[in-house]
């Protein structure tokens, strides 16, 4: 259809220009034009302005042509790490832009007795560990999957779930929660999407599919939807994890005494020029390099060509290979679906037969420890084009630590507290690919790409309530943070630290700042478990046991429990040890013991921040 040009604010040279460039353009494309009028001039124009365009181009019914249905959105998220949160306020704000009434929530606020209230329902879960929900989604889960759960039959919902595809239950919690909503008796209003690491594109996705679902159904049109959300968007800060700070890094400092087995290092990293804050417990960040031996190693073992261009993303950016695989692709984890890519790639009869249903054992046996150059060595040679193979590669992810600092005390500062991880596996030493960048390659003056990753994981709002901190190893960062807080606020609760490591000489990390704060008031008590230093090894929850009456004590008078650390072997014997005091000292059973600790994850009186 010719644009009219008494019927539009375009002259005749600009009708032509657009009515030869619209019918050319993708839908994402059409959607980038949107965001790019809606952020350049006030939002009520470019809305209006879209809207003419819409109608005169592209005849997008505008007048309402469905049941009225409830503006009401509830997004219940459930997050670890704090993508989810992120990832629902982010959906949140595009909805409100567009004329919803959104309550955002994470599932271990809300109250599920009101579940069969919500019309309009948005579930934002992460999968941790192996197929677990996160800390905050547990007991909604455990609500939604049992006897108490209501049929839900006039619910239209949609899940977003996070995962990462080198773990077998991919995506588990989010597929649990679409499954069960559905026997409820919920009608999805969108597909579920399922993401791994790289999440942006497809969240982004799945979050305008749904405002266009709603839209539709209050006859709404899509494009317009798509431009509030693009405005709402446009709002956000100017780094981000999508745009991350090239930001300097002052310190680089190992806090191990000579002779330990362990390196751990300290970063300090200038926020200077870059808006970013934080706050005590959110996480840093940093999108790392590949190690360049191992890099030079499969390109030698290819023998392709390194300043060969290929494609770094679906913008189709370019970059000469071996910078490609230094800074734009995984190569040090093996996943499900890249081993069945390859399959197909190498035309190699084993590796199909490895990847078949039957074989998932032993291709989640093969996986463990190995990294792309052991695949290009087992099951060569590859007929494929370095184009072809990187293809198949995933977008090299961020790693995330616990920041280590308070902003208060540390103006325009973030510190860092990163363990080196060496190991040996199947005749070649393996290196984490952020830690050893710290630790080998990364000098003072250097840059990393780094942004701000906000995080539930919260000192108590009254800064009278005590709290006890149980922190082994690199655990220890965020409640350097607290004590730093702490310190500048000048807050008068109780604190108590539980420390553990290998060697009190060598392995006490941050020793001279503990020993200040307990000697100026600001830490109330410290207990330390160097499991290397006798003949029984002794870890934190040891000496928790130990001191069960009065940690008992401090959990009667309020007092705020945190971990950080190890989830599969400290969290877990923390956690039990703590039911295990609970249950002593205070003289019931251990199903009891189990309901005061639920309750206390309920007052956020319970944290924990473990990985």
């Amino acid at each position: 259809m010719q644009l009219q040009v008494i019927n539009s604010p375009f002259n005749q040279e600009q009708a032509e220009l657009l009515n030869r460039l619209l019918p050319t353009l993708t839908e994402s494309q059409k959607i980038w034009l949107s965001g790019y009028l809606a952020a350049a001039q006030p939002a009520i124009q470019a809305v209006s302005a879209l809207g003419t365009l819409e109608a005169h181009v592209a005849e997008v019914p505008t007048a309402n042509a469905g049941p009225t249905v409830s503006k009401e959105v509830t997004i219940l998220y459930g997050s670890q790490t704090g993508n989810a949160q992120k990832l629902a306020g982010k959906a949140g704000k595009t909805l409100e832009a567009q004329g919803f009434q959104v309550t955002v929530s994470s599932m271990s606020d809300f109250k599920p007795n009101n579940l069969k209230k919500v019309q309009n329902l948005l579930i934002v879960a992460s999968t941790h560990g192996e197929g677990e929900p996160p800390d905050n989604a547990l007991s909604f889960h455990e609500f939604l999957h049992g006897k108490r759960a209501p049929k839900l039959d006039d619910l239209r919902f949609s899940v977003l779930s996070l995962g990462d595809s080198s773990y077998e239950f991919f995506c588990q919690t989010g597929k649990e929660f679409d499954q069960r909503l559905e026997q409820l008796g919920g009608t999805r209003l969108y597909p579920r999407v399922d993401c791994d690491l790289d999440f942006e594109e497809p969240a982004s996705k799945w979050i305008e599919g749904v405002l266009g679902s709603l839209s539709e159904a209050k006859g709404e049109s899509v494009a317009l939807a798509t431009a509030a959300a693009t405005q709402a968007q446009a709002t956000e800060s100017v780094y981000s994890r999508t745009n991350p700070f090239h930001a300097e890094v002052l310190e680089n400092l190992n806090l191990n005494g000579r002779g330990s087995n362990k390196e751990t290092r300290h970063l300090e990293i200038s926020l200077e020029g870059s808006g970013l804050t934080y706050e005590p417990g959110d996480s840093l960040g940093i999108y790392p390099q590949n190690d360049p031996d191992l890099v030079d190693q499969l390109l030698e073992e290819t023998k392709w060509n390194p300043e060969e261009a290929v494609t770094v993303n679906k913008e189709g950016d370019v970059r000469p290979l071996r910078e490609a695989l230094l800074s734009h692709f995984e190569i040090t984890v093996l996943t499900k679906p890249l081993l069945e890519q390859a399959a197909k790639l190498s035309g190699n009869e084993a590796l199909r037969e490895l990847t078949l249903p039957e074989n998932k054992e032993k291709l989640k046996e093969y996986a463990a420890g190995r990294d792309v150059l052991d695949l290009i060595r087992d099951f060569g040679p590859w007929n494929a084009s370095a184009p072809e193979f990187v293809s198949i590669l995933r977008k090299l992810p961020p790693r995330l630590y616990s920041i280590a600092s308070s902003l208060s005390a540390n103006p325009d500062e973030v510190h860092l507290t990163i363990g080196a991880v060496r190991y040996d596996a199947h005749g070649r030493e393996r290196k984490g690919v952020c830690s050893i960048l710290c630790a080998e390659r990364l000098q003072s003056g250097d840059t990393l790409p780094i942004y701000i990753q906000r995080s539930h994981f919260r000192l108590p709002e009254n800064p009278s309530t005590p709290i006890i901190m149980v922190g082994p190893g690199t655990g220890v960062a965020p409640f350097r943070a607290f004590m730093q807080e702490r310190e500048e606020a000048g807050a008068e609760g109780k604190s108590w630290m539980f420390f553990g490591d290998q060697h009190f000489v060598t392995d006490f990390l941050y020793q001279t700042e503990w020993q200040k704060w307990l000697k100026e008031g600001v830490l109330t008590k410290m207990d330390v478990a160097f499991s290397r230093d006798t003949a029984e090894k002794v870890y934190v929850q040891h000496r928790m046991l130990e001191h069960s009456k009065e940690l008992f004590a401090w959990l009667q008078e309020g007092a705020a429990f945190y971990v950080c650390g190890d989830k599969q072997n400290m969290a877990r014997d923390v956690h039990n040890a703590l039911l295990e005091i609970i249950e002593k000292e205070g003289g019931v059973s251990r199903e009891e013991a189990e309901a005061y600790l639920a309750d206390m994850k309920k007052q956020k009186r319970y944290q924990r921040d473990v990985y």
